[in-house]
């Protein structure tokens, strides 16, 4: 017990400490304390070593399990950490004790890298009766289809024959608060409680108890500008967007989130087809919507997925092939029997997801200010033009309109300290993180130099931010430019065979302690700049090309290799 006074520090303090400082406090409490025991005992038996496997795009996960090992060696218990693309799928029946760690990305799909081990323990023909588990699912409120792969992962485990050894604990993309509390919930059940006997004997899983986030705080803005950065003549339409808010606040490399609305005409066409009452009133997610606003600003109505055809084709019995449609072509196509089996089909549609898009202002330069580039996304299907719902939706946005949107946070993708070199890699609107980068390195006075590839089809036409790539040049804030224009002529040229004809130079940049940053298409464009990056390592660093891919992976674990790709 501690003493009136003693006390009362002790509670002002945490009255007035963040989730942050708590996390950080109980983990310096924890490490005063003496291990009263050279292992954590579970039951009968003496628990020293786990396994903790993760799934990752980002890399959240993976640094969430090297933490938690560090951690769980403090305890005395060896971990084992591996990637479920590595994980010898075999060694699964053999496992006492598993961690896992696995994010969630599209339409509710697992991590490419751990596609394998998901599909391994949902097919049939084993058991994992010696498994004790725990699953902690990575995520984002803003999806519909929040934390899925986890929630089927933890499901799996346990129709196997899995005992949880904690519940299911979901985060947000704001995750060490409640990741951390999570592994030492897990740590506590380890070291106190009978893993795996019913919950009338007395022991219960009793989940961790997290204060609910406030969510994320959405702004109001004003469109201030909109401009197409491309030339008459260009195949594309690229959009410089400008919004202004009060109490705006964010970071170079963040990104901003939009949910974009339907066009009204095809809400109007599928109120007709349906012969249903606008006004009408529906409920989805325990709130109430006049039926126009409803299909307009909530539910996804375009494109949908192959599993909302099929929920349709079910709901109606009608023989729809396998594919993805919008909802106005099914209606019109294979029509609904009436009224209330239109609502039974769109309460179970997926509601609008948010659109993110990489800011590329500066918190200091553009002030109360965000700045976006959006290239108009179209596409062909059956001979029909299509366009991408937000990129069209921002292309007839106007000025002096309202526009609401949230900050996406990117911890991973920051600037360095401002006497650090730094080389960007950004063709296409991949530029609008490095517009961000040297505007605010412009700003500040920063002293490390910059380095910008930058790649378009032509320069006469689709040379985003021509001018003010040309002043920072011309000023010395950019110190090296180089350009890739891929339909100015015959062959095509791309950043990564740019970096490839400067390749000495960039190697000694990197040598010298710059950083590396990639921002744009994930595919092809990141993964041919990656294989151009491990050529020039291997070739002027005089290594293998295993020794290469560790040299990166080095860069990657200092922070100096990072990432923003779609």
């Amino acid at each position: 017990m501690l003493g009136e006074a003693k006390h009362k520090i002790f509670t002002d303090l945490i009255q007035n400490a963040s989730k942050e400082e708590l996390v950080w406090m109980n983990d310096y409490i924890t490490k005063l304390l003496p291990a009263q025991t050279s292992t954590v005992v579970v039951g009968n038996s003496s628990v020293n070593k786990i396994t903790i496997v993760y799934g990752t795009e980002t890399g959240n996960s993976k640094r969430l399990a090297t933490d938690f090992a560090s951690k769980a060696k403090q305890k005395s218990i060896h971990a084992k950490v591996i990637g479920m693309d590595q994980y010898r799928l075999s060694d699964l029946p053999k496992e006492e004790y598993l961690l896992a760690l696995i994010s969630t990305h599209g339409e509710g799909e697992p991590p490419i890298a751990a596609k394998k081990f998901y599909d391994h323990i949902h097919q049939n023909g084993f058991k994992l009766n010696s498994l004790k588990y725990s699953v902690l699912a990575l995520g984002d409120t803003s999806y519909p289809l929040y934390c899925k792969t986890g929630e089927e992962m933890d499901e799996q485990f346990e129709k196997l024959g899995g005992v949880r050894i904690a519940p299911l604990q979901k985060c947000d993309v704001e995750y060490e608060a409640d990741a951390n509390a999570w592994f030492n919930s897990v740590l506590e059940k380890l070291s106190s409680t009978k893993i795996g006997v019913s919950q009338s004997s007395g022991a219960e899983n009793v989940a961790t108890v997290v204060a609910k986030k406030a969510g994320k705080q959405i702004y109001t803005g004003d469109v201030l500008t909109k401009i197409n950065l491309n030339d008459r003549g260009s195949s594309k339409e690229t959009w410089h967007i400008e919004i202004a808010a009060e109490g705006l606040e964010y970071l170079c490399g963040d990104s901003i989130g939009i949910v974009p609305e339907n066009p009204s005409h095809i809400v109007d066409e599928i109120i007709r087809v349906v012969g249903i009452d606008s006004s009408k009133t529906i409920n989805f997610k325990n709130e109430a919507f006049a039926f126009y606003d409803f299909l307009k600003n909530k539910i996804n109505i375009v494109h949908l997925t192959e599993r909302l055809v099929k929920q349709y084709a079910d709901i109606t019995q009608h023989p729809i092939p396998a594919g993805r449609m919008n909802l106005l072509d099914l209606l019109k196509i294979y029509p609904v029997k009436d009224v209330a089996q239109f609502e039974e089909i769109v309460v179970k549609m997926n509601a609008i997801s948010p659109r993110l898009y990489t800011i590329a202002s500066s918190p200091t330069a553009h002030e109360g200010e965000v700045h976006i580039v959006v290239v108009k996304d179209t596409y062909e299907v059956d001979g029909d033009t299509k366009f991408g719902l937000c990129s069209d939706y921002l292309s007839q946005i106007l000025t002096e309109e309202k526009q609401k949107f949230f900050v996406q946070p990117n911890k991973r993708f920051r600037l360095p300290a401002p006497d650090k070199d730094i080389i960007m890699v950004g063709p296409g609107t991949g530029i609008a993180a490095f517009r961000s980068f040297l505007a605010e390195r412009d700003a500040t006075g920063a002293t490390g130099k910059n380095w910008l590839f930058f790649g378009e089809q032509r320069f006469a036409t689709d040379f985003l931010y021509q001018t003010e790539i040309q002043n920072w040049y011309e000023t010395g804030v950019l110190t090296k430019v180089n350009l890739a224009f891929s339909r100015d002529q015959e062959e095509k040229i791309y950043v990564q065979h740019k970096m490839l004809q400067n390749s000495a130079a960039l190697f000694e940049w990197l040598i010298s302690g710059a950083y590396f940053f990639v921002c744009g298409a994930k595919d092809p464009m990141s993964v041919d700049v990656e294989n151009a990056l491990l050529k020039i390592i291997e070739q002027h660093g005089n290594k293998t090309s295993e020794e290469a891919k560790k040299f990166l992976e080095h860069m990657e674990e200092e922070g100096r290799y990072e990432k923003d790709v779609y």
